[in-house]
């Protein structure tokens, strides 16, 4: 499959350093020189993306940034979608439930401020709105243990998840939807992951300050960070070069997907859906930044290194709560908006995104200095892509950590 290079990628190493890293690693010697192991790690990070295009992603973007030196950024796609876009590294993406942590941020910086406290119960803010609203802390929502229903999870939002219904919901849309549903625990009891979370959250911002979630993203983030590609999208426009997204069509969809997700609206072709033009009327501050890899780590970077939130504020979000359990092996905590997970190479700090056609992956270290992404232009993996997708995400943590 062919690459795209971005010029940055191509100085660094060039080609003919990859092609005698992989021979040395084939070889099992190892080159020592720096510029042979940025090489080395490239050669593997590329290999495993176009396994990933091999096994029906149809494109992979992949940046690393380990605090050294220019970053390694990978794009690669399958033929059959170049007739549409020419994929780069630097290509605007739906971030999807990566959102939180931007949502998060804001909350933070209004309690620093003293507009938010975390201890305030929801129905402060929107009273009567949010099921069990009195004993639910703005604490609670962000970090998943309110016991809210998922709102993703009612099929009456199926339409509107795979672009086919052109109604808009709104948060109170959705908050009413969720209470029919009972809770899934007392508040406070257990960690439970739920869009709805942040849906309350979205509401709380816009009515403490007045301001809507668009204009929040960007005069607190994404000017201040000088972030040109990073806005929170409130309908189909991209506001510059995008990267096309993909579903199977029907006819090609696995078969243990629902059939209230085996159709999406968009243009067709080669056994795929381009999903690109559909917004996701549902979603809202749950998932709707759009952003790149390049600007999500100048966020990561802000973020970690204090830029953006007082250290008492950095501390609170980085306060977690286990999400699987005093055995689990990774040590999986979500704190506010942003999880930590123990990988072989170091302690990262993360969150994973998924909207149709589009699965992105944004990782740094504990100071903002490491960052690393990856991107799928699908949210559909076959087994084996899930398999191959799991050692991209390993490699990917020690290619940060060097």
């Amino acid at each position: 499959m062919p690459l795209v290079a971005t010029p940055s990628s191509a100085n660094v190493i060039g080609e003919g350093g990859e092609v005698r890293a992989i021979a040395a690693a084939r070889s099992g010697t190892l080159p020592a020189a720096p510029l042979d192991r940025t090489a080395t790690t490239r050669a593997h990070l590329r290999s495993l993306a176009r396994k990933l295009v091999e096994e029906g992603v149809p494109g992979v973007v992949v940046r690393v940034d380990d605090g050294g030196g220019r970053p390694i950024e990978i794009s690669e796609q399958a033929a059959w979608t170049e007739k549409d876009h020419r994929l780069r590294a630097d290509d605007e993406v739906r971030e999807a439930s990566n959102t939180k942590t931007v949502m998060a941020t804001l909350v933070l910086q209004l309690v620093a401020e003293h507009t938010l406290a975390l201890t305030d119960p929801v129905d402060k803010w929107l009273p009567g709105e949010v099921p069990n609203g009195k004993a639910i802390t703005l604490r609670m929502l962000l970090n998943h243990t309110s016991g809210l229903f998922d709102y993703t999870e009612d099929p009456a939002l199926a339409p509107a998840l795979t672009g086919q219904d052109p109604h808009v919901w709104t948060s109170k849309d959705i908050l009413d939807l969720v209470s029919g549903h009972p809770a899934l625990f007392e508040p406070g009891t257990a960690w439970s992951y739920s869009n709805t979370n942040y849906i309350a959250i979205g509401a709380v911002l816009e009515k403490a300050t007045g301001k809507k979630l668009a204009a929040l993203v960007r005069d607190r983030i994404a000017r201040p960070l000088g972030l040109r590609h990073t806005f929170y999208a409130t309908g189909s426009a991209w506001h510059s070069r995008h990267a096309h997204g993909y579903e199977p069509d029907a006819a090609h969809m696995p078969p243990d997907v629902p059939e209230e997700f085996r159709h999406y609206a968009g243009p067709r072709h080669d056994d795929h859906v381009d999903v690109t033009g559909d917004y996701v009327t549902a979603a809202g501050a749950d998932a709707a930044i759009v952003s790149t890899t390049g600007d999500w780590s100048r966020f990561y970077r802000a973020l970690m290194s204090g830029r953006l939130l007082p250290a008492e504020q950095l501390a609170q979000m980085r306060t977690t709560v286990p999400e699987g359990g005093p055995e689990d092996p990774d040590e999986l905590g979500y704190g506010l908006g942003i999880e930590t997970a123990k990988t072989s190479c170091g302690t990262v700090w993360d969150h994973v995104g998924v909207v149709p056609g589009y699965a992105t992956y944004n990782v740094t270290d504990s100071t903002g200095r490491r960052t690393a992404s990856f991107f799928f232009a699908t949210s559909t993996l076959t087994r084996q892509a899930h398999r191959t997708g799991a050692a991209l995400m390993d490699a990917v943590h020690c290619a940060m950590f060097d």
